[in-house]
């Protein structure tokens, strides 16, 4: 599938030529299961090592109504996934949350900023939301120069949030509202 059968929600959008981003299914699980395995993909997110095709085909399976998750695709190959989860209690319906990680070989060119302005798009165009969060690790540059990109900005600083590699890290809580 070409980035001209699937084009972007935000018509003024640019992708990366010969992107493609769709909805997750569970023929992709095996892709997905060696993409959340990546040393560094894996070091930027709450994952830990060893995840499997059958635990990544069931988390697609039972994905919520209130989830949306897309991968990339480049050259038939599955180089990023992400997700937006709309919140469902009612008095945060107007809120969701994102996640999202590069293939290690696929990071600086343009993915990350794709796949963030898709979900974006289903945030704005077609739920509404006022508000999305996610949170990050305090030193993943990258990741904080992207986000700010979108107009996310830091609201906390969640000390010793996750266990990294034998060591506490520190993550931001960050956000951007929609005005």
């Amino acid at each position: 599938m070409s980035d001209l059968d699937n084009p972007p929600l935000d018509p003024d959008a640019r992708w990366p030529e010969g992107l493609s981003i769709r909805a997750r299914t569970p023929a992709d699980a095996p892709a997905i299961a060696a993409l959340h395995n990546l040393p560094g993909y894996r070091y930027g997110t709450l994952r830990t090592p060893h995840h499997t095709p059958e635990e990544i085909r069931k988390g697609i399976e039972n994905t919520s109504s209130n989830s949306f998750s897309l991968v990339a695709e480049l050259d038939g190959r599955i180089v990023g996934d992400c997700g937006l989860t709309r919140f469902a209690n009612h008095r945060r319906a107007h809120a969701g949350s994102i996640g999202m990680g590069v293939h290690d070989a696929y990071q600086g060119r343009g993915i990350g900023s794709a796949m963030i302005g898709e979900v974006l798009a289903v945030a704005d165009r077609w739920l509404n939301l006022k508000r999305v969060e996610l949170t990050v690790y305090t030193d993943n540059e990258p990741a904080l120069a992207l986000y700010r990109k979108f107009g996310f900005e830091v609201e906390g600083h969640l000390k010793t949030f996750g266990f990294r590699d034998g060591q506490f890290v520190d993550a931001y809580t960050m956000a951007r509202i929609k005005t």
